[in-house]
């Protein structure tokens, strides 16, 4: 079950009940900017002011204990590159990320990870057992290419197993209003192995209406994940625009987007 919170200064996020690490995936309120990114925009490179930016950031670290150049961040290019990340990757807040990465994992404590949404499917994984995390951007296309198996499997490697790991699928484009051609059903169906009822309907007019949460969940049963230890937000970014960022709603009036975060740390 998905709860939303508020920090001591003020920054709105959600938590999931599933997930035993500290977590979080924020929302686009309580932060520091202005006009069209109002106001928790933590995407460096949207056009926000950079000292927003920063102060949000400064902001959201500090939900995990860590200051904004103590973290690992993903670097996403809708592939299904998983890198395993040590204090050596830790990002400077406002600079470059040296390596690209739409999932990182995890052994270290005290090091938060991070990936970034604006109505992709984030997801946080953790074995209860506190021997690894994970924090992946599940697009279409990286969710496609299989990055949740790149992820369970880079956890297994570090000593993770599947029945232990707990996973959270915060808020995302839901299927109300992911409306795609073909090429997304038929893709989604070759990643689960045609496991697909459920996953989306198709209309009178062609077009699909997909859940791509509902197939991201489905991967996880595959690989192993126990139903029980999965929990998936049911809030649209698209409904609800005004409390999240959508990349979708936003490219329909032609707006300005900002970016969204989730994370997780092991103690």
């Amino acid at each position: 079950m998905f709860e939303t919170k508020e920090s001591r200064e003020g920054l709105i996020y959600l938590t999931s009940s599933v997930l035993p690490a500290e977590h979080a995936f924020s929302t686009r309120l309580g932060g520091v900017s202005t006009g069209d990114y109002e106001n928790f925009n933590i995407g460096a490179n949207r056009g926000d002011n950079p000292e927003a930016v920063r102060e949000n950031y400064r902001r959201w670290c500090a939900l995990f204990a860590a200051g904004p150049d103590d973290c690992c961040v993903t670097n996403q290019v809708h592939g299904r590159d998983v890198r395993v990340v040590t204090r050596e990757d830790r990002h400077i807040c406002m600079g470059g990320v040296p390596y690209k990465a739409d999932g990182l994992v995890t052994t270290e404590r005290n090091l938060p990870i991070f990936c970034f949404t604006a109505d992709c499917v984030p997801v946080l994984l953790c074995d209860k057992t506190g021997a690894a995390a994970g924090a992946v951007h599940c697009g279409w296309k990286s969710s496609a290419k299989d990055i949740l198996g790149e992820t369970v499997h880079a956890m297994e490697s570090l000593g993770a197993k599947p029945e232990n790991i707990c996973a959270a699928l915060g808020p995302a484009i839901g299927r109300c209003c992911f409306e795609t051609d073909g090429d997304v059903p038929e893709a989604l169906s070759v990643y689960l192995g045609g496991e697909t009822e459920g996953i989306w309907t198709q209309r009178a007019d062609g077009k699909y209406m997909v859940d791509l949460r509902k197939a991201n969940a489905r991967r996880l049963l595959q690989l192993g994940v126990r139903e029980e230890n999965i929990d998936c937000s049911e809030e649209c970014t698209v409904c609800s625009h005004e409390k999240f960022w959508s990349a979708r709603y936003t490219n329909r009036f032609q707006l300005p987007r900002g970016s969204m975060v989730a994370g997780i740390v092991l103690r």
